[in-house]
């Protein structure tokens, strides 16, 4: 990127992430939340390491990618970028258990712990490198055949069995709602929530993270209890729309 586009896109960045700010304001203003309480996740997946250090400086700390070869590659760049010292990575994508060694001690929180032996696959992985992994459990409220993750029931009957697992912690759950349906998505989102309640109550685990909602309906996801949005396509593509309600 060139330094004049490079201006140009930092320009658009820093803009855009004054509305997502405001939009995030809003929808936590209108469920009676604070702000603070929401943490904004970059999706970083479809752009290369120029574009996540003019994030940086716009004002950016928290960065998700969904396949661990592409984490390591944004690892590798972002090293080249001192200024960068202490940027967050996390794995929010489907993550097959021959992949967990590019991503334990690697992020600071992976996103999709789909199956019970994946869970087993991150924990071994977490002992032999000697780190404790941050992890949520990714859930299919609705039952959607397109998505992976646990339904209610198995995280239900798995939860306890997880957080037993040694060299990992269980933070909260993760989920992706139904795409252009606003009702079917506060469902989603609605019923993460009271899994949520149900199962820190069952297992004792506080369970204080929601990662959910995304560009298309990251404003339904706070109103209903989201402390993670993971945003990509409203974050670096000047040609998306962003959503303001």
């Amino acid at each position: 990127m060139d330094s004049e586009n490079a201006e140009e896109y930092f320009a658009f960045l820093s803009s855009r992430r004054r509305q997502i700010l405001q939009a995030i304001d809003e929808a936590a203003r209108r469920a009676g939340r604070d702000a603070k309480e929401i943490e904004l996740l970059a999706v970083s997946k479809t752009v290369d390491v120029d574009a996540v250090a003019l994030a940086w400086k716009a004002g950016y700390r928290a960065f998700g990618e969904n396949r661990p070869q592409e984490l390591v590659r944004k690892l590798d760049g972002v090293a080249a970028h001192p200024e960068m010292a202490g940027v967050r990575f996390d794995m929010i994508g489907h993550l097959q258990t021959n992949k967990v060694k590019e991503v334990v001690g690697n992020v600071t929180l992976i996103h999709s712990i789909s199956s019970m032996h994946l869970a087993e696959a991150v924990s071994k992985r977490s002992v032999m490198k000697g780190v404790v992994s941050d992890v949520l459990v990714e859930v299919n409220i609705l039952g959607e055949q397109s998505k992976s993750g646990f339904s209610p029931e198995e995280a239900r009957q798995s939860i306890e069995a997880m957080a037993a697992l040694p060299g990992m912690r269980i933070r909260g759950l993760m989920n992706m709602a139904p795409a252009a349906d606003p009702d079917a998505a506060r469902r989603s989102f609605s019923g993460l929530r009271e899994l949520r309640d149900e199962l820190a109550t069952r297992s004792g685990l506080s369970l204080d993270v929601l990662s959910c909602g995304m560009s298309d309906d990251f404003p339904i996801a706070i109103e209903e209890g989201s402390t993670i949005v993971r945003l990509g396509r409203t974050v670096f593509d000047p040609n998306y729309a962003p959503v303001t309600r």
